[in-house]
């Protein structure tokens, strides 16, 4: 792989304008890799506001240097640090430079300002500058401080900023040139990039010129090329943009005093552990770690679903589309993104419509004349270590499959306690009782499945079932002897999931419920919820 050093020289001296995307920490460093930048800018501004602190020097140069650090170990692209003005003097410089090196850090950019630095924004006509020959010191300090022959320095000249004119911009910037410095960074504060343009017009070819158009952001890219720019630096709109997303977040959750209206807008949470690199680790696990298998889920499919109508005409239920998307497929996706890897959908009408990826099957082609326990029963041996059983037509937010993964009891079952709310009071429900209802109390401890039934008495109810279970392997274990059994029994074929269900509460086995609302769930049981589930 070529050397990140000779990556950024080689952006300096291309024929065509390149681009640097700001960054603050690792994680955004991989971002802006990940979008296809070449190069990084590690902005002092954005570094310092990640921080907590102002633009002025008022994190110190080992802590930077500590944030560069995990920037470089993040990304295979070269990265350009915002120097400040080298923090100190010529040794300071010489001494920044190896730090620099050793980390993997491509090149610098030094201000011809006085340290402490000010951010060049904030009343930049009233900051005095460095002396020439002050400055010309530390670029060569630099320069032979240097080991690896192709890190950069890049002078950043502030005399737009400091309001002393073309002449001196062009003065100071010949002289740093002259110095050892790699490329001339010319700033300006204008909307319009005038100064900028007329300092480049002077300057010609002398040296690669870097700019940073955040106040000339509307400026064709075009005109860029045109004057034969070395490099364009996007120089803090990660930061600003992760600002704007978090302060939204943050008010929504203290308003809304739950997560229920931000979890499915952010980024879940195995997208971080994706530019993490877990999958390196997951690798590096199975090398050096026992072996653990990760949970599976079952679907029973195999129905119609007669009264969604013409719409399930010529395919099941579980592939009506819903946004677009089948209605199975979101399913498997809140699976998938709770780290289930193995998924089995049990088919039946229209088997043939499935057009899945990544799924088994198992069929059920009696589905016209049985219930949900036959279709179980087809993929009984997929029932075996950590398992969920779950309906074909039931959406759920991924935060439910979150927390029954989190739980560590044997059986669980999702049961949502608003069940007087129901969309439609009309169809078929499996009512519960629990050994407690819903409270801030119950929030604490276990509470247990205690009855199902759909008949049951409104005085007995303390929710509905969301036709969601998830079982230990040693639950699997259970239910899948229980199944057996059940198969023995004159009338199985007709017996339902909420059937099983009592036959584990019969014999004492213990079923831990997972209280939701209903906002997390939606039952698909007419075309109202076919539209309903397009928002959900």
């Amino acid at each position: 792989m070529i050397r990140k050093t000779t990556q950024l020289k080689n952006m300096l001296l291309s024929n065509e304008v390149e681009f640097l995307m700001e960054a603050h920490n690792g994680l955004s460093a991989k971002v802006a890799e990940e979008a296809g930048f070449k190069g990084i800018w590690a902005s002092g501004l954005s570094i310092s506001a990640a921080m907590g602190v102002r633009d002025n020097n008022e994190a110190s140069w080992t802590q930077v240097l500590e944030v560069t650090e995990f920037m470089s170990d993040a990304t295979n692209i070269p990265i350009l640090l915002d120097g400040d003005t080298g923090y100190g003097n010529f040794n300071s410089m010489r001494r920044l430079v190896r730090k620099l090196e050793q980390r993997g850090v491509a090149g610098v950019c030094i201000e011809d300002k006085l340290f402490p630095k000010t951010n060049s924004f904030i009343k930049g006509s009233e900051q005095p500058l460095a002396e020439i020959q002050e400055f010309c010191g530390k670029i060569s300090a630099g320069k032979d401080a240097q080991t690896d022959k192709d890190f950069v320095i890049v002078a950043r000249v502030e005399a737009f900023i400091a309001g002393w004119g073309l002449d001196e911009a062009i003065k100071r910037a010949e002289a740093y040139r002259k110095a050892g410095a790699d490329a001339i960074l010319i700033h300006s504060a204008l909307r319009k990039p005038d100064e900028i343009l007329a300092f480049k017009k002077e300057w010609g070819d002398r040296a690669p010129v870097v700019i940073v158009p955040t106040k000339y952001y509307a400026t064709p890219t075009d005109v860029f090329r045109d004057y034969k720019f070395s490099i364009v630096i996007w120089a803090n709109h990660l930061m600003r943009s992760a600002l704007t997303a978090m302060q939204h977040t943050a008010a929504t959750i203290f308003k809304d005093q739950n997560l229920l209206n931000v979890e499915e807008k952010v980024a879940t949470v195995n997208e971080v552990f994706r530019i993490q690199g877990a999958d390196e680790l997951e690798d590096a696990e199975k090398r050096y770690l026992p072996t653990t298998s990760a949970p599976g889920a079952i679907i029973l499919a195999a129905s119609r679903g007669e009264e969604l109508g013409d719409l399930t005409k010529d395919m099941p239920k579980a592939m009506v589309q819903i946004g677009g998307t089948p209605l199975v497929q979101h399913i498997i996706d809140s699976y998938r993104a709770v780290g289930v890897k193995e998924v089995t959908v049990v088919r039946g009408y229209k088997k043939e419509a499935f057009n899945l990826l990544n799924v088994s099957y198992a069929d059920n082609d009696d589905f016209a004349k049985t219930q949900e326990l036959s279709s179980l029963a087809k993929a009984i041996a997929k029932i075996e270590g950590e398992t969920f059983i779950s309906y074909g037509d039931v959406l759920f937010k991924k935060y439910i499959a979150q927390e029954l993964i989190d739980s560590k009891a044997d059986i669980l079952a999702v049961v949502d306690y608003d069940w007087q709310t129901s969309r439609n009071s009309a169809r078929y429900a499996d009512y519960v009782s629990c050994s407690e209802p819903q409270s801030t109390k119950s929030f604490y401890h276990e509470v247990l499945l205690t009855g199902i039934d759909n008949e049951m008495t409104e005085a007995k109810r303390h929710g509905e079932w969301a036709g969601i279970i998830k079982v230990s392997p040693k639950g699997a274990a259970i239910v899948q002897n229980l199944l057996k059994e059940m198969q023995q029994k004159p009338g199985f074929e007709t017996q339902r999931m909420s059937d099983l269900i009592r036959a584990l509460i019969e014999k004492g086995h213990e079923i831990r419920v997972i209280y939701t609302s209903r906002a997390g769930w939606l039952d698909i049981d007419n075309l109202d919820d076919v539209l309903l589930g397009s928002s959900f």
